[in-house]
């Protein structure tokens, strides 16, 4: 282990990182200040567009990245003391419909005709920021980190409009300056321009950027020279109070129904020109977009994105360290709890919470963060404060080096709460080497943890190290993972314990020559992952050769041949239905067929189907069908079911001296009708029904919108939970809340 660990850090020192001159710097936008007014209206007959040069030499960035786009788009942009303005004519290949999926905000880019716009405002091709819209005029934003991720969950006020012709879609927008972080007396920040067409088939951006990489690659933006520096950032202060009334009723427990009134709100105050301080007294998360429900058939506890704003804004800097499994710090830990009965996250009291993150400059980041929760007497939940520091050094071109520190407090007063297994505190420091090239074909990381509790009892450590490449052709990776027995990071995400991991991955993709076909690429990869405990036992590995392929439609498909070997480290309940648990020691092994089908997006009837057959822990058999149908009433909405079903049949389950063995079967259903209806860009309608027979439970969630200014919203949400044998409820809730977003 050491010497592949020891490899992977020769191997990072090889790898090209020095600061050069950026890839796409001669692609060069001027902005100039307008004394005029801009109307944002969607019509561009403002002297501004009319003064603005336009940028329109687009290139194709997939099915091909080495053509001029088939479809022409016009970009203008210009400012003045209080905003950016940006205007976009996207011409169509030949008149006809859009193809919009609702006009709801950050829509799925991939089923939605879209202009979007990249901004990295530090110039440091890692952070920044997205705007954007779809053909219909709903908005698209989110922060950006690590060179390309986009936040989506991020929103923030601004103003937009589409407009149509014949041949042609208009978008205009207004940015607030005190929307984005950006450095005073400075004349170049980091841009590109994206445009997806789905009609035309084709994704294009002004500044190329490789098939391989999505549009958002910071490390291929453009260059936007201003004639004069964007206003020094000024006083940038935005109150946001909030006012909700709701009823509560818990038939499960028979109490009687409680009326909630409640108030509280956040205040976000811009520092300095980078760094942005988030605080928030008496949070409430109810208008916040219920989980997707998982059937559970492994091992381990499922992951769970977050999606509430507090949290949101550098995300990167608190819950990017570690890796998909091993993640120190989880913010969902916070103000949220699992309730066992129905599978469903349900909210805990938070006091308050203030968060300090951002740029110290351009090549330092920092984030605190402090939160207080309430003690919950009849659940034995102590007061708690949980806590975060990170601070995070650029390298070379695009890499960086962090160290981090979260601590959690717990104030234990109650025989109760010590019973319910609460220590005073739980601490975890560790530190990550994050490698990225300037032209993004190598990636790395380099991550090392340790926790510190009471209960230390040795082993309580994690690290992890990857280093992957990805050309037009070929990808390359191997990732690693040690996992100490006791690493307990109780304000983290970790799955599982005691265990090496070692993952190599290869894939070559296949690029039609022919540009007449219907074939978009095809890619044919082959992984396999290993585990042992730290007492050198081999306990697991899965193992699979994947064909993949995308139409030009973007329709998908796929065929997977998979093995997987588990030797039990504890007593298992494969069927998940309080059967006799398989024994800790034996050894499972089987085959399975994976096969998926999308349908294209383009389609107003849309769907996806995923299906597996194959061997199942005990010499048992599992199937498992997914299908997700949806029909849309373009731009106004659209009505969708998703259906996963897994039969698991004639696991053999151990007999004792008393019992003997058998052959035990189970079946799982998760059904999601969900309906989306947006009447206009400002009002919307959601319900989204989920029954989960593995938890046994029924869910309708139900929630109107209207956002009667930028970023000012009213919510109306309902939620049921039944028994779904007899449809029994088991607690209602109805929910009346309030938003204001204030700029002073």
């Amino acid at each position: 282990m050491k010497r592949i660990f020891l490899i992977l850090c020769f191997l990072s020192c090889l790898i090209p990182t020095i600061q050069a001159q950026k890839i796409n710097d001669k692609f060069q936008m001027h902005i100039q200040k307008t004394t005029g007014k801009v109307v944002i209206d969607g019509v561009l007959n403002e002297q501004a567009w009319f003064d603005a040069a336009a940028v329109s030499d687009f290139m194709m960035c997939n099915p091909f990245d080495s053509l001029c786009a088939q479809v022409r788009t016009d970009v203008k942009m210009s400012y003045d003391d209080k905003y950016i303005y940006i205007s976009a004519e996207c011409f169509l290949k030949e008149p006809g419909a859009f193809v919009v999926e609702s006009m709801k905000r950050d829509f799925s880019f991939g089923v939605n005709d879209n202009f979007l716009v990249f901004i990295d405002t530090f110039e440091d091709k890692t952070t920044g920021f997205a705007f954007g819209a779809n053909a219909a005029g709903a908005q698209w934003d989110g922060q950006m980190s690590e060179g390309a991720k986009v936040n989506l969950n991020w929103d923030n006020k601004w103003e937009s409009a589409t407009t149509y012709k014949r041949d042609s879609w208009i978008f205009e927008a207004a940015i607030p300056f005190k929307s984005i972080r950006y450095k005073d007396n400075i004349k170049r920040w980091g841009i590109n321009f994206s445009r997806y067409d789905l009609k035309a088939k084709e994704k294009s951006a002004w500044a190329p950027v490789p098939r391989q990489f999505p549009t958002a690659s910071l490390a291929y933006a453009g260059v936007l020279v201003w004639e004069t520096p964007p206003p020094a950032p000024k006083k940038n202060i935005s109150i946001i109070p909030y006012g909700l009334s709701g009823l509560t009723a818990n038939y499960e427990s028979k109490d009687a129904a409680v009326m909630r009134n409640q108030v509280g709100g956040d205040i976000k105050v811009a520092i300095n020109s980078g760094l942005n301080l988030d605080m928030t007294l008496n949070p409430d998360f109810s208008q916040v977009d219920v989980d997707r429900q998982q059937t559970n058939l492994d091992r381990f506890e499922l992951f769970y994105p977050e999606k509430r704003q507090f949290f949101i804004e550098n995300s990167d800097l608190f819950d990017g360290f570690g890796t998909d499994n091993i993640r120190p710090f989880f913010s969902r830990r916070i103000g949220l709890a699992l309730n066992p009965k129905t599978g469903i996250y349900e909210q805990t009291p938070i006091t308050y919470g203030a968060r300090v993150s951002g740029k110290l400059n351009p090549d330092w980041r920092i984030g605190a963060l402090n939160v207080q929760s309430q003690r919950i007497d009849a659940k034995g939940v102590p007061t708690q404060n949980y806590s975060m520091v990170a601070l995070q050094r650029k390298l070379f071109a695009r890499s960086n080096i962090g160290a981090y520190m979260v601590n959690k407090e717990s104030f234990i007063d109650t025989d109760l709460q010590k019973s319910n297994g609460y220590q005073p505190y739980n601490r975890d420091v560790g530190f990550e080497y994050n490698l990225a090239s300037k032209d993004n074909f190598w990636t790395g990381s380099l991550f090392y943890s340790k926790t510190i509790s009471p209960l230390n009892e040795g082993n309580d450590f994690s690290q992890a190290a990857s280093l992957a490449y990805a050309d037009n052709n070929w990808a390359f990776s191997i990732k690693q993972q040690w996992v100490g027995e006791h690493y307990n990071p109780e304000v983290g995400y970790v799955p599982r314990l005691n265990y090496l991991q070692i993952q190599p991955e290869a894939a070559k993709i296949f690029y039609p020559k022919n540009k007449n076909t219907n074939l978009f690429y095809t890619s044919l990869k082959l992984m396999t992952m290993s585990y042992w405990n730290n007492q050198g036992t081999y306990t697991d590995n899965t193992s699979y050769v994947a064909y993949d392929g995308t139409m030009k439609d973007r329709s998908t498909f796929g065929l997977y041949l998979s093995y997987d070997f588990v030797k039990l480290l504890y007593d298992f309940d494969a069927t998940r239905m309080g059967n006799t648990a398989l024994k800790r020691g034996t050894e499972h092994d089987w085959y399975a067929v994976n096969a998926r089908y999308g349908s294209s997006p383009i389609k107003l009837f849309t769907y996806a189907l995923t299906s597996r057959f194959g061997g199942y822990f005990g010499n048992g058999w599992r199937t498992g069908l997914t299908a997700d149908i949806g029909y849309r009433f373009q731009p106004y909405g659209s009505v969708s079911v998703a259906v996963d079903y897994n039969d698991i049949q004639d696991v053999e389950i151990p007999g004792t001296d008393k019992m003997l063995a058998k052959k035990v079967s189970s079946q799982f259903w998760i059904i999601r009708p969900k309906i989306d209806i947006t009447f206009t860009n400002k009002l919307f309608f959601a319900t989204f029904f989920q029954l989960n027979q593995q938890t046994k439970n029924v869910n309708l969630n139900a929630r109107l919108q209207w956002r009667y200014k930028p970023a000012s919203d009213l919510f109306l949400v309902y939620t049921d939970n039944y028994f779904p044998e007899i449809m029994q409820i088991r607690n209602r809730a109805i929910v009346l809340k309030l938003n204001y977003w204030l700029n002073l």
